[in-house]
């Protein structure tokens, strides 16, 4: 357990921030998910609406660090190609 006030407010905050991209992160894979889904059901328009609105929320968790932007890139040209191969 944190000593002084400066180390438990660290770790109250620790705490908030973890929460935060712990909600972040599965908002992250909810969108995926979403994708993924309307490409297992085949339908092209649909997944691309998906893929649009998935890629916003990919590079934004990104930009704020909660993923690396390796990470990011490699969600983003995976999906983008699957939608593509859809006949």
């Amino acid at each position: 357990m944190a000593n002084s006030a400066q180390a438990r407010k660290r770790a109250r905050q620790a705490d908030a921030q973890r929460a935060h991209n712990m909600a972040q992160r599965s908002a992250l894979r909810t969108a995926i998910k979403k994708v993924r889904v309307a490409i297992a059901a085949g339908n092209k328009s649909d997944a691309q609406t998906q893929l649009s609105a998935s890629m916003a929320v990919i590079d934004r968790i990104a930009d704020k660090g909660v993923i690396h932007k390796n990470k990011a890139s490699r969600h983003k040209s995976r999906l983008s190609a699957a939608v593509k191969a859809i006949a």
